[in-house]
Order: C-alpha cells, then structure tokens, then sequence
C-alpha cells in the first residue's frame, strides 16, 4: 500500500484544484518561505480527521478555506482527498484503491467520504487502525513535532509508542467497552431506582383502583337521578317563565305609550324654552353692542390726543440731528490728514529694513558652509570605528570557527574508531541471523492455521446467532399480539363485570333492592342470576321471560314483603318479587302435542340450566312458552291451534294466545340473560391469554439466555482470533524485518566503508578551511591599524572647523537683532494706519444713519396727521349707531316676558305624567327581574348538567325513566343527597387509577426484564476489558524491547557511535506509564535531553522515528523540515538513511536542505507566482522531466 495522490482545492493557499502525484520511493516539496509547502502536510493531517486548530495553524475551523486575495474573491468550501493503493489489502476495505476525502463549508458544515460513500470521522479513523497512519500516528511528522517528541512530558509520547506497538485499537475498544460499562451501570441505578419506585407505587394504586370501580357506580347512579330531577325541574320552570313574559309584555306596553305622550310635552316645552334663550341673547348682544360704542369713543379720542402729542415730539428730534451731522464731518476731515502723515513715515522704514535682511542672509550662508564640512567630517570618523568594529566581530567569529574545526576533528576521529568495531560486528552476527529466520517461518505457519480454525468456527456462531434472532423476532412479535389480546380482553371482562355488578339495564328499583342483597341474605337474585342457557336461544329465553328477567328471586315471602316495604319507605319505585316457598306448584303445559309440530324445538323451561332448588321458578316463567325455530313455523303451529299457544323464536319473535305478534330490533344490546356466560368466558380467555403469555416469556428468556451464552463465547472467539491475528502479522514482520535487517547489515557493510572515505575527505577539508580563516585573521588586524591612523587625522581637521563655527554663529545672531528691531517698528507704524481707517468707517457709518433718521420723521409727522382725521370721523358715526340699538332692545324684551307666562302652564302637565312613568317602570322593572331569575335558574341547571356530565337537555330526554314523576321529586333529591354523601365518604378518588394500575404493572414487568439484562451485560463487559488489558500489557512490553532495541542501533547509525535508550516511568501501569529517552552522543557522558544542542535533539527524534519504522513501516511517511537544525553532514546522513527506509515506506519530504533535495526521487516545487495563490511546478529527477 502506498500514496497514490493527493488532490487539494480551496485548502488555505491552493485557490485552484491540484493535484500531487506520487510514487513509490522518496518525494520532495520545496518552495519559498511562506510559499504554502506546509499546507500540503497540513491537508493530509486535516483529510485524516483533525480536529484541533491550533494543530492547523489557524483560529477556527473555517480557516482553512481559501479566504481570498485582491484580485480574488474567498472560496465557499475547501476540500482535499487523498488516494491510497490498496492492491496488498493492507486495509480492511474491498477496494484495490481507496479515497479518503473531506469537504467542509464556511457555514460550518462538514463531510467525510470513502470512495464517494459519505461516511462518518469514526468510519476513517477506524480504518487507519495500526497501520501507522493517522493525525496522532507517526506517518506524519510537521513542523515543532520533532522538539515535542523530545522536550514533551513522558506521558504525552504515549501516542507514538501505543501506535508503534499496535496497541492503539485495543485502547479505543478498552475505552470503547469502558464507556459502555459506566453507561450500563448508570442505566442499571436507573432501573433499580424505577423498580424500587414502581414497587411503593402499586400497593396504593390498587386500593385507588378499587376505590375508583365503586366511585364509578355511585356516580353513575347519582348521573340517573339527577338527569330525570333535572326535567323534571326544567319543565318547572318553563311554565312560570311563560306566565312572567306574558304579564311583562302587557306592562311594557302600558310604559311604552306613556313614554310618548311626556316626550310630546316634553318637545314642546323644550321648543319655547329655545325661543326664550334666543330673544335673551339677543338683549344681552344689544346692551353690549350700546356699552362698546360709549367704550369705543372715549378710546378714539385718547388716541387722537397720544398722536398730537408725537408729532410735537418729532419736531425736537430734528433740531438734534441737524447738529450732530455737522460735528462729524469735522472729525472725519481731521482723521484723514493724520492717516496720510503716518503712510509717508512707514516707506522710509521698509526700505531701510530691505538692506539689513539682506546683509543677515549672506551672514548665515557662511555659517551653514561651516557645519556643512563639521558634519561630513563626523560622519567619517563614525564609519572608521563601525569598521574598527565590524572588524573586532569578524576576528571573534573566525577564532570559534577554529575552536569548532578542532571540535570537528575530534568527533570525526572518534567517529572512523566506532566505524572499525561496527564492521568487525557486523561479520560475526550473519549465521545466527539466519537460523532466527528460519524459526520465525515456523512459528509464523503454526499461527496461520490456528487462525483459519477460528474464523471457521466464528462463521458457523454467527449463523447460529442469525437463527436464533430471527426466532426471537417472531416470538417477540407473538407476545405483544398475545398480550394485546389479554389486555383487550380483561378490559372488556372489567367493564361486563362493572356493569353486571351495578345491575346496569334493569330499574332503579330492582338495582336498589339488589345494594341490599349483602345486608339481607334472603335475597337471592334476579332470574337473569340464576337461568344459563346456550348463546343460541339466549335472544329466545330472554324474550320469553320479557319483563320477568328482572323479577328479584328471594328465600320466602317474608323478605318479599320487607324489600316491598323498603321500596314503600324510600320512595323508589316498585319491583317485582318471587318468593320460593310461594311458587311450588307451577303449572303443566296442557297441549304437550305442539312439540311434534315441524320446527318445534321444546318447551322452554327444558333449554335452560338452574340449580334444583329453581326450577320451579324456571318452570313457573318459562313452562308454558315454547321455543320454535323461525316465525314461519311458529305462525302455522298457531293458525293449527287457533292461536292458544304462547310461541318464542330462535330469532326473538314472540306469538301470544289471542293472535298477537311482536318482533323487530333491540334498541340496544343489553342481553342481560348472556352477561354470565360472557363473563365466564372472557375470565376463561384472560386466564389462557396470561398462560400463553407466561409461557412466551420463558421461551423467550431461554433464546436470551442461550443467544447471551453464544455473543459472549463469539466475543471471546473473535478476541482470540484478533489476538491470532495480531499474532500472524507480528510473525510475518517479525520475519519480513529479519530479512531486511539481514540485507541491511549487508549493505551497512559497504556504506560503513564508504563512510570511512567520506571521513578522510572531511579531515582534509577541516585543515583547509583552518589555514583559509587564520588568513583572513591577520588581515582584519592590518585593516584595524589603517583605519585608526585615519580616524586621528580627521578628528584634528574638526577642531579647527569649530573654531570657525563661534566666529560665523555671532555675526549672524548680531544681524538678526537689528533686522527684528526694524520690524517691531514697521508694525507699529501699520497698527495705526489701521486704526485711523476703523474709525473713519464708524464715523461715515454714524453720519449715514443720521440722515436717513431726519428722513424719517418727516414721513412719520405727515402719517400721524392724516390718522388724527380718521379718528374724527369715525366718533361722528358712533353716535347713530347707538340710538339705532336702543329701538330694537325695547322690542325684544315684550316678546320674552309674553313666552314666559306660557311656559308656566306646561309644569303641571309633565308632573302628573312623571308620577305615571314611575309606577310603570318600577313594575316592568319588577317583571324583568323575575324572568331573568327564572332564565338564570333553567340556565344553572343546564350548566350544571353539562359541567357535570357533559349532557344537554336532548340528550338527557332520551335517558328519561317515565316511572319517575314531579311527585317523587322529594324522594329523588333525598336519594341523590344521600348518594353524594357517600361518594364525599370515598374522598379524593383517582378515577385514572384502574389504568394507571394496569399500565404501572406492565411496566413493572418490563422493567424487571430490562434489569436482569443489564446485570448480564455489565458481566460481559468486564470481562472484555480485563481480557483486552491482558493482551495489550503483554503485546506493549514485547513491542517496547523491540523499538529499545532498535533505536540504540539507529542512533549509533546516525550518530556515528555513542548510545541511546529507551525506558519506561517506574511504578506505574504499562499501559498508562511515561517514557523516558536517555541519549550519548559520540564522546560525551550519558546527558539528559535537555542538555543536547538543538541539532542533536533533532537527530535523535528521528532516530526514534525510523527505529519505529523499521520495526512496523508504515505505508507512508509525511516529513515537514525535520531536518532543519542539522548540519550538512548530518543532513546527508539523514537523507541516505530515508533511502534504506523506502524498501517498505513511502516518503514525502517538505525541505530547504540541498542534502535531502539531493537523494529524492521527484521533487514538487511550491511557488506564488500570483500573490497569495500557491502553484505547483514537478521535477523527476529520475527522468530529468519538467512540468507545470
């Protein structure tokens, strides 16, 4: 199995659909910084169902999908796939390639898919099961991993090892099994706590539901009564309601008429009371009008008066104004000539300030020049020290490269000894290799065949299991059908026996006598009690018997006579009674010959059964009836005896002497003669249904007891074949691994050599490179030397320039003061012109307003004259109007004071029709209330019905007992009170009880059932988890020895001699145990890990890496820059080493190092030739192929 390809679109960088292909052997991807050659092994990570972010370099989930550049938009979803050759069937699937793939979306959504098969993260996890692969398996290795493995804490490389031993799907399972163990114990507690719950609740709950049976008769009798007291009451109260409309009609009549006439008394009043209110608003409007005009005048001659005195007052104002134009046009003469004086002194200054600015700027040009050349000389002094030393830095750096030469050559020394003894080694270890591969195809033959006899025998349980849960199927199928069965039949044997105990269908008479069979022993019962026939002439017998079904069979005569008196006392009705010791004698059938007639079945006393002691009464009821099969006989047997025979047919016509026949349709099937059969029979069917249903369950608990006994052996089976399995493959890689250690060996040999010659070139090299830098050493310190000399002769150049720079600073400073002296004067002479022009502008402004004032009041003179006119005219005309006025008042008050005294004959008339509307309102008031009353009351009575028994009055009609009538209504209310005192008695009754009991202990069998299942199954899986420890302690300890074992031989490899191991925390648990790595480099004491170079915790992460790999290869290996902090030697090490690992191991290296790009097979390169976007671009090296 290997990787195949890898297609990525919309994954963080990779905008556009890519697709990587791979081949057996080493891949390489290299690219820029920041190019996205990460991404590819964050992709495969992320394919393989990683969940963590930060594991993915990002904040949420969504982060992964392309987010856009500036010339693109953000992609919807990102999905990546990965394809795997599975021709080995290395996976557990049936396909000889498989697809993994994942998509998800920015609103959160996500899928995994296998083939194009949505599948679940569970399913691919799962699939990757020890091989190696996976996000926490070592077939990827990113970025900060490698420093992880190392400075993690012992317990966090669990993981790694768990997986390198196989281990990993046993702990899954463990946790798995766990998991379920916790989860049925906490169900078991539930069904504990139920059953104890359900325990206390039945005994109650079968008192409630005996308590509910009598409420339920109580109540239906109380519903009887009140239903017949209730019509009786309603047609009451109909009657008094019908004679309370018909007086309320006559009196609302009576009010009505009187109504009108007061409202035409009452219009008319109204009419000349408005008339009255007119003729007042018009007096009131003509005496105001007169006072205005009085008001008005007075108010015209003082505003005549205000506006002659204004225009005498406007006159004075004029002569001021005059006098105040002619002052300020002086003042503005006078401030003009001052305004001219002060312009012709301010020239003079500006020009004599031209000449100093221009001498002061010649001044501070020499002084830049001068601090011009001060700053270039700083500058050179500066550089001269920055090389003086830059200088001291390189000398430091070229004497550690010599003390790292002498370093290097010390270790390549140590590293051509260990290179002696490793090939002397390596000689004498061949011939015992090759025995060890010969038993290990042994063993590995011995294991296969023990594994197909467990499969066999897997297969064969699990066909007995498939049989077995079928037959389960059916059976469980059968008991639900059964016990439906029993449940509809106890409920229909409740509801008879419900009925047959309150004597539902006979009179309330006959039911009342029968309350007092248990306190009167005489009472035997009625004759429907003590008669059985067959279901067949039951419609016949109880058609015979008619009415007589009902009569009450007692001892004697005497508790006849008292059940009589009881109904007497009571006011219930009346009952017919048939004593024994009275009918003795019944009599004979005198025309005996009507039984050979055709269709004649028998006399009727013959088709039924009774106890010896009533037969007389049977006799005496049914002797002289005889039953024939269908009414056409019947009719000729009668027409033949002219009609003297009573006749009864299978069908229930009944044919009396006299010629009369009466049949038809029951109005109901009350068949009160069949009840005792029905009950016997469904009592017989509940017990038979009960036997079939307990039997059911004992089948069904023997198949659940045997399919239990079978799951746990083919769960211990199918543990055995897993261990068996485990056993083979470890065979097989145990033999598979000595092969290739053997070759390894061989080749180790040649590459021992070639490393020796690769040791001899590097002392050379060293000695060059020591020569080139003691060179380089004594030419720093000559070039020191020449640029101190330097450095002096520049600093005595700098004094004498500042010298010159105090001379040149002074003389621009001396200029500048006299430039500003010259400039305050220019300003003071500016601030005065301008505000000589502020004032001139005030003044013009003052002297404009002046004389549009004067304007003004000439126009404001001439108006007020013209208003004073006005005002004099208009007093004139007030005069007329107010005689006018005067005239019209006189007029207006005759005619009120002649509507006045008619108004006054009008209260009397409307206080004598008052008093007449009162008495008539009072009455119809007094009627309405009493309708109501009794509307109320038939209103109650109906709610009460229908809150009580949801009946209304049609409805209670069809129930009405005619024997009931208004003169037993007392007795009726008394028996009803009594009933209601005993129903109160029975307190607070659950009628839901009897079906809560009934469902309550359904559950409880069902619940003890589940419980005994639970107990079983929380045996079972202890028993699993006690077996996969076992089998994981001893698989970890022996892997664990290997992986040591292997890891002190690759560090040696790689390191070039020295000793690395593994081990494990002390007093912990195998299975849950830290695991320490002790490493010694070539040379150095035995150090712990925090005390190596970086290189040298990165070399010895990878030892461990491919020590996991060759013990259990995995069938393919993502490395991202792993190597980076070696140095070239190492690295080229590291690479020969991955070539050794791809006999088994596919690799796909993500490098900078030249060393590694250098031994790979094809190289992919990563690049952003569009910002933000990564592209692809190929290399085979093998091929020497480029393409895009």
């Amino acid at each position: 199995m290997y990787l195949k390809s890898i297609e990525v679109q919309g994954f963080k960088s990779f905008a556009n659909k890519i697709n990587f292909q791979f081949h057996n052997g080493i891949t390489g991807i290299v690219g820029p910084n920041g190019s996205g050659k990460s991404n590819v092994a964050d992709a495969v990570r992320w394919v393989l169902g990683e969940q963590r972010v930060k594991q993915l370099r990002g904040a949420s989930m969504q982060d992964v999908i392309f987010s856009g550049t500036e010339n693109r938009k953000p992609l919807s979803y990102a999905y990546v796939a990965i394809t795997l050759d599975n021709s080995d069937h290395q996976l557990a699937i049936d396909f000889d390639e498989v697809t993994v793939a994942r998509r998800i979306y920015r609103s959160g959504e996500s899928e995994y898919l296998i083939n194009g098969s949505p599948c679940r993260l569970k399913d691919v996890n799962e699939l990757f099961y020890d091989t190696g692969i996976g996000k926490e398996g070592y077939s990827i290795i990113g970025q900060g991993q490698i420093d992880k493995i190392l400075s993690g804490k012992p317990e966090e490389r669990r993981e790694l090892f768990d997986e390198a031993a196989g281990i990993v799907k046993f702990k899954r399972r463990k946790a798995a099994a766990q998991t379920k163990l916790e989860n049925e114990k906490q169900n078991l507690v539930r069904v504990k706590d139920i059953l104890s719950e359900l325990e206390k609740q039945a005994a109650p709950l079968e008192k409630q539901s005996e308590v509910a049976k009598i409420y339920l008769r109580r109540k239906e009798e109380l519903k009887n009564l009140d239903v017949n007291v209730f019509l009786l009451e309603n047609g009451r109260l109909k009657e008094q309601l019908q004679t309370a409309e018909e007086k309320y009609n006559i009196a609302s009549g009576e009010l009505e008429e009187s109504n009108t006439r007061y409202e035409g008394i009452k219009g008319e009043y109204e009419r000349v009371q408005e008339e009255i209110e007119s003729l007042d608003e018009q007096i009131e409007q003509a005496r105001s009008t007169l006072t205005d005009t009085g008001l008005m005048r007075g108010k015209l001659e003082g505003e005549m008066n205000v506006l002659k005195e204004q225009i005498n007052s406007a006159k004075g104002s004029e002569a001021h104004l005059s006098g105040r134009r002619k002052a300020l046009e002086e003042e503005i003469s006078a401030k003009e000539k001052e305004r001219d004086a002060i312009l012709q002194e301010k020239g003079e200054t500006d020009e004599q300030m031209d000449q100093v600015a221009s001498t002061a700027e010649e001044a501070r040009k020499v002084l830049e020049e001068i601090q011009q050349r001060i700053a270039d000389l700083n500058t050179k002094i500066e550089n001269g020290k920055n090389t003086i030393i830059g200088e001291l830095n390189q000398r430091a750096t070229i004497k550690s490269k010599m003390g790292r030469f002498d370093t290097m050559m010390e270790q390549v020394n140590i590293r051509r000894a260990e290179l002696n003894s490793r090939l002397l080694r390596a000689k004498s270890d061949e011939a015992a290799r090759e025995e060890n591969i010969k038993k290990l195809e042994a063993e590995f033959e011995a294991v296969t065949e023990e594994l197909r006899k467990k499969t066999e025998e897997e297969a064969e349980t699990e066909l007995k299991l498939g049989d077995i849960r079928e037959e389960l199927t059916k059976k469980d199928e059968k008991l639900r059908e059964t016990q439906n069965a029993y449940h509809m039949e106890k409920s229909k044997l409740d509801a008879l026996s419900n009925l047959t105990e309150r004597y539902d269908g006979y009179g309330g008479s006959v039911k009342k006598v029968m309350e007092q069979k248990e306190k009167n022993r005489g009472i035997i019962g009625v004759v429907a009690d003590i008669i059985k026939t067959e279901k067949k002439y039951e419609t016949a017998i109880e058609t015979a018997l008619g009415g007589n079904i009902q009569n009450i069979v007692t001892d004697n005569e005497e508790t006849a006579k008292k059940m009589i008196q009881f109904l007497k006392t009571n006011k219930l009705g009346r009952a017919t009674f048939l004593p024994l010791t009275s009918i003795t004698s019944p009599q004979e059938f005198k025309t005996p010959e009507v039984l050979k007639e055709k269709g004649a079945i028998g006399m009727a006393d013959t088709l039924v059964h009774t106890k010896e002691e009533y037969g007389n009464v049977a006799k005496a009821m049914l002797g002289r009836i005889v039953v024939v099969d269908h009414v056409d006989n019947a009719v000729k047997i009668a027409r033949k005896y002219d009609y003297s025979i009573r006749m009864v047919t299978l069908e229930g016509e009944l044919l009396v002497p006299g010629g009369a026949i009466s049949g038809g349709a029951f109005k109901n099937n009350s068949n009160l003669l069949g009840r005792r059969r029905e009950l016997e029979e469904l009592e017989k069917n509940a017990k038979k249904l009960l036997a079939e249903i307990d039997a059911l369950n004992r089948e069904i608990d023997a198949k659940k007891s045997e399919r239990n006994q079978m799951r746990m052996g083919l769960e211990a089976l199918k543990t055995e074949i897993q261990k068996k399995s485990i056993e083979q493959n470890t065979a097989r890689l145990n033999i598979s691994q000595a092969r290739e250690r053997m070759e390894e060996e061989i080749e180790g040999v040649a590459s021992l050599k070639t490393e020796e010659k690769e040791i001899e070139s590097k002392i050379f090299e060293i000695r060059n490179e020591k020569e080139s830098v003691q060179k380089e050493l004594a030419d720093s310190e000559t070039l020191e030397k020449q640029t101190q000399e330097a450095i002096l002769g520049y600093q005595s150049q700098l004094e004498e320039e500042r010298e010159q720079e105090t001379k040149a600073s002074a003389n621009v400073s001396e200029w500048e003061v006299k430039a500003e002296k010259m400039r305050q004067t220019q300003g003071f002479h500016q601030t005065n012109v301008e505000r000589i022009n502020g004032e001139l502008e005030h003044s013009g402004r003052e002297l404009a307003e002046i004389l549009q004032a004067l304007e003004e009041n000439a126009a404001e003179a001439e108006r007020k004259k013209q208003n004073i006119e006005k005002i004099e005219r208009t007093i004139a005309a007030s005069y007329d109007t107010q005689n006018e006025s005067e005239g019209r008042l006189k007029e207006t008050v005759a005619r009120k004071e002649e509507l006045t005294a008619k108004q006054k004959t009008f209260f009397q008339r409307r206080e004598e029709m008052a008093e007449k509307l009162s008495a008539l309102d009072k009455e119809v008031f007094r009627l309405q209330e009493q309708k109501e009353k009794l509307e109320n009351s038939l209103e109650a009575q109906i709610n009460y019905m229908w809150d009580e028994y949801e009946i209304t009055l049609s409805d209670a009609a069809l129930v009405r007992d005619e024997s009931m009538t208004a003169a037993d209504l007392p007795a009726m209310k008394k028996e009803i009170s009594s009933l209601k005192e005993q129903i109160k008695k029975l307190g607070n009754v659950n009628v839901n009880a009897i079906e809560d009991y009934k469902n309550l202990m359904e559950r409880f069998t069902f619940m003890k059932t589940q419980h005994d299942d639970l107990v079983e199954a929380e045996k079972t899986l202890e028993g699993i988890i006690e077996e996969l420890d076992t089998a994981m302690r001893k698989q970890f300890t022996e892997k664990f020895a290997e992986i040591t074992r292997e890891f002190d031989k690759v560090f040696k490899e790689l390191f070039g001699g020295g000793k690395g191991t593994l081990e494990l925390m002390e007093e912990e648990d195998v299975l849950e145990a830290g695991i320490r790595i002790v490493a010694q480099p070539p040379g150095k004491k035995l150090q712990n890990m925090m005390q190596l170079s970086g290189g040298e915790k990165a070399l010895t992460a990878i030892s461990l890496l491919f020590a996991i790999q060759n013990l259990k290869p995995s069938p393919f290996c993502l490395l991202d820059e792993i190597e980076a902090a070696l140095d070239d030697s190492n690295v080229g090490r590291f690479a020969k080493y991955l070539h050794k690992l791809t006999k088994n191991t596919q690799f796909i290296v993500i490098t900078h190092r030249r060393g590694t790009m250098e031994q790979v097979d094809r190289l992919y390169g990563i690049t952003m030739q569009e910002k933000g976007v990564s592209t692809l671009v190929s290399v085979n090296l093998i091929d020497k192929d480029l393409t895009n």
